[in-house]
């Protein structure tokens, strides 16, 4: 089995561990323990700091640097990535500024998770906290090579962002085996001018 090492930089961090037998991720938990301030960037991209006593604000479209208390010792071949928790982006607004954190087998300073606020509410969080998910990676092997000729087509797509596009109702309905159901307006509500509700017009059943 391969093992992930991880050091604590101060005696009361805990370790993480899986939340479940099948789970593919660990949870990191905010462990400021040690640490005086917390830093990061304002919504404006000013840099600010905040006093650590315990609890972390992070304020509307503040990126805060969260500390895990935890220095990882990755082993060669491997990395560890950093994703965001569902439950909180849902519902706190609290989401990685970076999307996904990539932790190098070569990077040995204390874990840092990028917290970005998208809400418009401050969020406090507090040490112990579980802020972030990680696994670890295997990394494949691979070399960067140029080559002369342009890559051919491999499908009918054609185009570069966004060229698949959304198809219309008729690009579908002219697809074999695909069912296309249209939904009448069951109810139809005509403005009416003058004093008195607006008069409703029913659809006729298909």
């Amino acid at each position: 089995m391969t093992l992930l090492k991880m050091y604590k930089v101060h005696p009361k961090v805990l370790l993480p561990v899986h939340q479940t037998t099948q789970s593919a991720c660990f949870d990191l938990a905010f462990q400021g323990s040690g640490k005086s301030e917390i830093k990061g960037y304002s919504g404006k991209n000013k840099p600010i700091s905040r006093m650590y006593r315990g609890a972390l604000t992070i304020s509307p479209g503040d990126r805060m640097m969260v500390p895990t208390g935890l220095i990882l010792d990755i082993p060669e071949g491997y990395s560890v990535r950093v994703h965001a928790r569902s439950g909180m982006s849902l519902k706190q607004g609290l989401v990685l500024a970076n999307a996904e954190g990539v932790i190098d087998s070569d990077y040995v300073e204390e874990l840092m998770v990028l917290i970005h606020n998208i809400s418009e509410n401050s969020i406090t969080i507090n040490d112990g906290d579980r802020i972030a998910q990680a696994e670890l990676v295997k990394n494949i092997e691979y070399a960067i090579e140029q080559t002369p000729m342009r890559p051919i087509p491999k499908t009918n797509r054609a185009g570069g962002f966004g060229s698949t596009g959304i198809s219309t109702i008729a690009e579908i309905s002219n697809q074999k085996d695909i069912v296309v159901i249209n939904i009448p307006d069951i109810l139809k509500v005509e403005e009416k001018r003058g004093r008195g509700r607006p008069r409703k017009n029913a659809a006729s059943p298909p």
